[in-house]
């Protein structure tokens, strides 16, 4: 089978934007923006939809490495099956549930090599463009900053969030309470950036938000695996890992490799003023006594 050889249909789409036709595009923002389940509907309907011709469907299919359109679509099915994998099926699929005891030097050296080409094929695969526009949203002081992520995500939503805190000011990692959550969304307009960490299974609550967001002229920073989360239809950057599934959980190490990222490009840009905010982090804690 064609395509984009690993990760989502969306993300080959988003890849190969720059080498499409003005029609083909069309066709790219039709399927992106009611991703997967317009590219469920006849060639036809996408046509229609898009105001091309049909034959430019089917180019478009081709260009992303398809033979026919019935094979993009059977992408798209095994791509839907691999978004709502669990650990407990994940445990059957990758072969764990077979494993007997392996030497600790085994595990080493597997989980090594796994985590390196991880890491590598996630670099190798991230748009610089997009990088750079994360980095030039999160740089912009006068934006507000809210922070979020999932039952797991969350974690590097908090890790993203301390590191930010000491770099400029109007950062927030988004409360869990409901009452807390409201009070600070309220007031949301558009200087708002939201980064929000959204991996399998996708939570419906972060989609609602993000949409929330772009409704009231706010920007959307995604960070998601391969498979992109639902959020990749309405988010101005998409900043994706990727990390192949050799146990039951999917690693979290390509996506803390590119939040270091984040953090390193937002402390280039911010420059002296960055330096400048620490330094009076730095005095604030040591007066508290906090350091």
């Amino acid at each position: 089978m064609g395509g984009n050889g690993s990760g989502s249909v969306a993300e080959a789409i988003r890849r190969r934007l720059g080498e499409c036709s003005p029609a083909e595009r069309k066709v790219a923002r039709v399927l992106l923006a009611a991703y997967p389940s317009a590219g469920f509907e006849t060639v036809a309907k996408i046509a229609e939809r898009s105001g091309v011709s049909a034959p430019t469907v089917l180019r478009f299919a081709a260009r992303l490495g398809y033979r026919g359109f019935s094979e993009f679509q059977q992408a798209l099915r095994e791509e839907l099956e691999q978004r709502d994998a669990s650990p407990l099926s994940l445990y059957k699929a990758t072969g764990f549930a077979g494993r007997a005891d392996s030497p600790v030097e085994e595990l080493l050296n597997s989980s090594a090599e796994t985590l390196s080409a991880s890491v590598r094929d996630t670099f190798a695969a991230l748009p610089p463009d997009d990088l750079q526009h994360a980095i030039g949203l999160l740089a912009e002081t006068k934006r507000r900053l809210l922070i979020t992520g999932g039952r797991f995500s969350g974690l590097h939503a908090r890790y993203l969030g301390l590191h930010l805190l000491q770099l400029r000011t109007d950062v927030h990692l988004l409360p869990d309470g409901a009452v807390e959550r409201t009070a600070m969304l309220t007031e949301g307009g558009k200087r708002d950036v939201l980064v929000v960490f959204d991996f399998r299974r996708y939570e419906p609550a972060l989609l609602d938000l993000a949409r929330l967001v772009v409704k009231r002229g706010g920007k959307v920073i995604l960070v998601t695996d391969a498979w992109l989360s639902p959020i990749s239809a309405v988010a101005d950057v998409v900043l994706p890992s990727q990390a192949p599934a050799t146990t039951p959980y999917d690693s979290l190490v390509p996506a803390l490799a590119v939040t270091e990222t984040v953090v390193t490009g937002v402390l280039e840009a911010l420059g002296d003023a960055a330096q400048e905010h620490m330094s009076r982090g730095e005095g604030t804690a040591k007066a508290l006594g906090l350091y």
